[in-house]
């Protein structure tokens, strides 16, 4: 073979390498009788990563990022119980049973301890798990996910995770009556009346002062959803002790000068910030934050460099197995 044809047959494996890392492949997952999840393979070797998407998205919405970290582990992805071409079952929508859904495939594809990440709404998924199972994941990474659905603030509270954890717990009261399991009863009846009605209490009375210093016609309430929408806001729950290995990543729009390229100005900023990020923190002490001035929410797209080095950074600094 000439070096002509030897250097033309290096650059068309080049070319199909490229295509192939850009088109995953994609199988169903069994995660309980009728429901099956899909699940895309952007291949790679090493540590296997695991992407979970954001609320309404499918796990194509990581075409763009997963074959440049691929470039450095192994790459899956996984689209949720009720959206694109996964399963779409009327139930199965409790934070903690999407959680359960992504431990199904990960036992399913074999792997083990893989790093999960995250985007927006996953955040959920990856706080449950790092709850109940954190020993099953080398490390859990948020792409913009640690907000009020991620981590529960019990001094601020969260009115949507309160209404939802408050209608779980009456759900499980009714289930509860109708067997005559009185002991249950009474445990339920006991958290209702010591945290959730406390805690649903607290939101309304701020609320009541947020709407009188409000302007007329302000949305006070969070939006009215229905279908698979309104069954996962019914399903969410309240995480306040994660643990394991953290890193999260949040997009800023308009940050106080220097935070997110000064290191010093960044922590102390992220002490004092009463808000998402220092919620997070605080919550979660073990995480290592990365705020990302002027990125979008999607900031493995808009800011795909800096998200890639820092998941890098992350991942590279685990413990070997």
């Amino acid at each position: 073979m000439t070096l002509v044809h030897r250097v033309t047959l290096a650059i068309l494996l080049g070319v199909a390498h490229a295509l192939g890392a850009q088109t995953p492949r994609a199988t169903f997952v069994s995660v309980e009788r009728d429901v099956a999840l899909e699940v895309l393979d952007w291949g790679g070797t090493g540590v296997p990563v695991v992407l979970l998407a954001g609320r309404g998205q499918t796990a194509h919405s990581f075409d763009a990022f997963a074959p440049s970290l691929a470039s450095f582990y192994h790459v899956y992805g996984i689209t949720r119980r009720g959206y694109g071409a996964s399963s779409k079952p009327a139930t199965g929508y409790l934070s903690d049973r999407l959680a359960d859904d992504v431990l199904a495939v990960v036992d399913s594809l074999h792997l083990t301890k893989p790093v999960l990440a995250g985007h927006s709404l996953a955040g959920e998924e990856l706080s449950s798990i790092g709850s109940r199972h954190s020993d099953k994941v080398a490390g859990l990474v948020y792409l913009d996910a640690g907000y009020a659905y991620a981590v529960y603030d019990s001094a601020r509270g969260d009115f949507r995770a309160n209404v939802a954890v408050l209608k779980q717990r009456l759900d499980r009261l009714q289930r509860a009556g109708n067997r005559g399991d009185r002991a249950t009863m009474d445990t339920i009846f006991a958290a209702l009346l010591n945290q959730d009605l406390p805690s649903l209490q607290h939101d309304l009375t701020l609320m009541q002062k947020w709407a009188g210093q409000a302007a007329p016609g302000t949305p006070l309430l969070p939006p009215i959803r229905t279908g698979i929408e309104a069954a996962i806001d019914d399903g969410l729950q309240r995480y306040t002790n994660i643990r394991g290995p953290v890193l999260a990543i949040f997009a800023q729009r308009d940050p106080p000068s220097g935070v997110g390229s000064n290191r010093q100005i960044t922590e102390e900023w992220i002490r004092r910030d009463r808000g998402n990020v220092g919620t997070f923190a605080r919550i979660v002490p073990q995480a290592r934050i990365v705020v990302l001035p002027n990125a979008d929410h999607f900031l493995f797209d808009s800011n795909k460099a800096e998200v890639l080095a820092a998941m890098r950074a992350f991942i590279d600094s685990l413990p070997r197995r």
